[in-house]
């Protein structure tokens, strides 16, 4: 296992289908590349996290929303990439744009648009959205350090992003950007 703070490896390891750990608005990540299923498969059973629930998908970059953009009018493109107060993942229609062992059984996918620079960092270095899912196994407290994390994924991880937890007092909130319905306070 690696332990760094430059995101251009951290890129090179989800290039190769490895699975990292990361801190976020709140808490610390795992992370994978959404499009090769295996990585996938790996994160969700190292969390014992079932595939039919889905994942949240995290952006850096509002070009990386791009593929969700374009089916949405203005204004919810607009809800979807403005930065709000609490951190925000936005159940969005897709029409076949994410994998089906992302979306898990839904014809939706939750995006959030990350202010924390780690998060934009990596992303901007994949050049792309990733998997997030909170670090912890099924049943426990989501890590909020470095070592909490190495507790719970030490063997099961490829690398871990070193670089400060944001300050958010608690995980991303979700809500349905066509009607504001919230899923998770």
């Amino acid at each position: 296992m690696i332990i760094t703070s430059d995101p251009i490896i951290i890129a090179d390891i989800l290039n190769q289908g490895g699975i990292i750990a990361y801190p976020t608005e709140a808490v610390w990540g795992l992370g994978c590349n959404p499009h090769n299923q295996a990585s996938v498969i790996k994160l969700l059973n190292i969390k014992s996290r079932p595939m039919h629930k889905g994942m949240i998908l995290v952006a850096g970059d509002k070009a990386h929303l791009a593929p969700w953009l374009v089916q949405l009018s203005p204004e919810l493109q607009t809800k979807l990439t403005t930065h709000y107060l609490s951190p925000t993942s936005w159940i969005v229609p897709d029409q076949d744009i994410a994998p089906t062992w992302v979306r898990g059984e839904h014809q939706s996918i939750a995006l959030r648009l990350s202010q924390h620079e780690g998060v934009q960092a990596i992303c901007q270095a994949f050049k792309a959205c990733i998997v997030s899912t909170s670090a912890n196994p099924a049943g426990l407290d989501p890590a909020l350090s470095l070592e909490q994390v190495l507790a719970y994924f030490r063997d099961n991880i490829d690398a871990v992003f070193d670089v400060p937890l944001g300050q958010s007092k608690q995980p991303s909130q979700i809500k349905s950007l066509l009607d504001d319905q919230v899923i998770r306070q």
